[in-house]
């Protein structure tokens, strides 16, 4: 089991504290198996395993995950039987309706340590957010990055491992045994129709699922792209089909909730504001969009994009996509008083690129790291800024 040490520093300060720990992130990235490593955690620190309860609310095979009050009596009598805390890992909490008052009254009456998961970006918007608070943390989960990617392939050179990668994203699953490109494929594909018809049309209640359905192959094709609502409208055009405005960025918020697509919006460097316009999408898994399309090496740039992108994310940056007079920045990413800046292309091989990826960078007079990330696998940084192959950069132990 890939340990994910990422995020378990990240949770580790907070376990036995009077805090709710929420877990969220896409379907399959492995939130589950991030309840199991707390749960490991936990034993290792001498916790009883008579005093750990551990529910997944899909299943259907017991009867107190059906409604609140069935949970809560479990819950009681769960916690009736032992001296002293609790702790409840309790796994895809959004399936239970009015999952949030059962928690805040678990806070209330027992002397528990909580841990959830959910793949529902806005779990901490509603009630939750309301009852406890103050109270609750969240840790936002992606799948593998390439660091968990090459830990979980083993005795592989990091050039073949970052091949699979390339092509079939991060999704834990797919890098517990091995797997034939078909059969690859159609596990993310039905990842995709489980979010499409579950986690965006069942819980948004959406009847044109096939409308639904060509506005996300559009944003999928075209990530990294600079998004506004005349592209796509004409895209649909072509296609026979219209769009109001509305539901297109009702579309567009479902999807964010759902947690697999992120909307990025630009800002101004120089003059230091956020553009209202031309924002960019990325896909949380770029193995997704292999499934669909099977096109990862012919659009490499976007996927590489995509995959820094992520990165980043995965790291607690907040991330912006930058311009500096008439040139772009791909990435301004924040944490604290950090900042950097990265430029991603596939290959400088002309000096047009060259100069293009540098010299948005060396118009911006600050003293911030600043990054050109390539395939290339001659490195020919400039004037204070690095360039590093993109498996090096995915690699380093930090950025700052």
């Amino acid at each position: 089991m890939v340990k994910r040490r990422l995020y378990m520093e990240q949770i580790r300060p907070f376990i036995n504290r009077d805090i709710v720990k929420v877990i969220t992130g896409i379907r399959r990235c492995g939130k589950s198996v991030m309840l199991q490593l707390i749960r490991e955690e936990l034993l290792e620190q001498g916790i009883e395993e008579s005093r750990i309860l551990q529910v997944n609310f899909e299943t259907k095979a017991v009867d107190y995950v059906r409604t609140t009050e069935a949970a809560y009596s479990f819950i009681k009598g769960f916690a009736g039987k032992n001296k002293g805390k609790v702790y409840l890992l309790l796994d895809e909490i959004q399936e239970l309706e009015g999952w949030e008052t059962m928690i805040n009254s678990c806070m209330i009456d027992f002397d528990v340590d909580i841990y959830i998961t959910g793949s529902n970006a806005k779990m901490l918007s509603g009630e939750l957010a309301t009852y406890l608070g103050g109270r609750y943390v969240e840790f936002k989960i992606y799948p593998f990055s390439f660091q968990e990617v090459l830990e979980a392939l083993g005795e592989i050179s990091v050039q073949d491992a970052f091949r699979i990668y390339l092509k079939q994203g991060g999704m834990p699953f797919l890098y517990q045994f091995p797997m034939d490109e078909r059969s690859v494929r159609q596990y993310l594909d039905d990842i995709y129709s489980s979010i499409i018809l579950k986690d965006i049309a069942q819980r948004n209640h959406i009847r044109d699922l096939e409308l639904l359905k060509r506005v996300l192959q559009y944003f999928i094709l075209n990530i990294g792209n600079p998004f506004s609502t005349t592209s796509i409208t004409k895209y649909l055009k072509n296609e026979k089909r219209t769009i109001s405005n509305e539901t297109l960025y009702n579309y567009i918020d479902y999807c964010k909730t759902a947690c697999l697509l992120h909307l990025v919006s630009r800002e101004d460097i120089l003059g230091k504001q956020v553009l209202q316009f031309q924002e960019k999408i990325y896909l949380t898994d770029h193995g997704i969009r292999e499934a669909i399309f099977g096109n990862n090496l012919r659009d490499i740039n976007q996927v590489l994009e995509n995959i820094v992108y992520l990165e980043l994310l995965r790291r607690g940056y907040d991330v912006t996509v930058g311009r500096v007079e008439q040139t772009e920045v791909d990435f301004v990413a924040r944490w604290g008083d950090e900042k950097l800046y990265v430029q991603v292309s596939y290959l400088l091989a002309s000096e047009e690129t060259i100069e293009r990826e540098f010299g948005s960078l060396e118009r911006i007079a600050d003293n911030y790291p600043k990054y050109v990330v390539t395939m290339d696998e001659i490195m020919r940084g400039r004037n204070g800024i690095k360039h590093f192959h993109i498996r090096d950069f995915l690699l380093m132990e930090q950025y700052v």
